[in-house]
């Protein structure tokens, strides 16, 4: 489908300002571990409620370095990591498998707050998938199973067609081998505390080696 009309469109939003003034953001009150901050900060927006907490922006880039951004749902943290689940033959599945470096953003608004995550991704094993896949609804498993994902479709009408077809039948969902876990693993994080004027708390962790260097950053 082609669309040959260009509308313009124009809107100044110079005057648009939220003062962030809720919460404060200081070096020695932070944990020595980016992990334990971030569990910290994880769980308080959680308990917030209002909003998926786990919810948190991927960026992925292709062989030639041109970014793709995009938001999937955090299912699993520990010190190793945090992973997420999707489709291999996905845009972002094909550009993790030839660009492994990756970043990831999660944005509290009701704290004024964002963490900032980057590090090299690789997939999790078949036997976590696999486990992982049979706790989710039945009909998420048939979506899954339905999808190629990224690829363009005929029409909405026919993978609902598909997909209502697979929920009649008496058959059990099976894991797509195409359809799996991802673990990212970070060698950077950044806190960032919105402060009135612009006058931002931002702690970096970067590790070096084994061990994790925190400071602080500029506004």
């Amino acid at each position: 489908m082609s669309i040959n009309t260009v509308v313009r469109v124009n809107k100044n939003l110079h005057k648009e300002r939220v003062n962030y003034d809720k919460y404060v953001l200081n070096l020695e009150d932070t944990s020595d571990s980016p992990f334990l901050q971030f569990d910290e900060w994880y769980h308080e927006a959680e308990a917030h409620g209002g909003f998926e907490a786990n919810a948190m922006v991927l960026s992925t880039a292709d062989e030639h370095g041109a970014p793709s951004s995009r938001v999937v749902l955090l299912k699993a943290y520990s010190n190793d990591g945090l992973v997420f689940y999707t489709n291999y033959a996905s845009e972002k599945g094909r550009q993790m498998a030839t660009n492994n470096k990756v970043s990831l953003l999660f944005f509290y608004e009701a704290f004024q707050r964002q963490i900032r995550i980057s590090g090299l991704v690789e997939r999790i094993s078949e036997e976590e998938s696999e486990a992982y896949f049979k706790t989710r609804p039945k009909e998420s498993q048939f979506g899954a199973m339905i999808s190629k994902q990224s690829e363009m479709i005929a029409s909405k009408e026919e993978l609902e067609r598909r997909f209502e077809e697979l929920k009649k039948s008496n058959i059990d969902p099976v894991r797509p081998k195409s359809w799996g876990g991802y673990l990212v693993k970070p060698n950077y994080f950044e806190f960032w505390q919105g402060r009135p004027s612009r006058m931002h708390d931002r702690v970096f962790y970067r590790k070096e080696k084994e061990t994790w260097v925190k400071g602080l950053l500029s506004p």
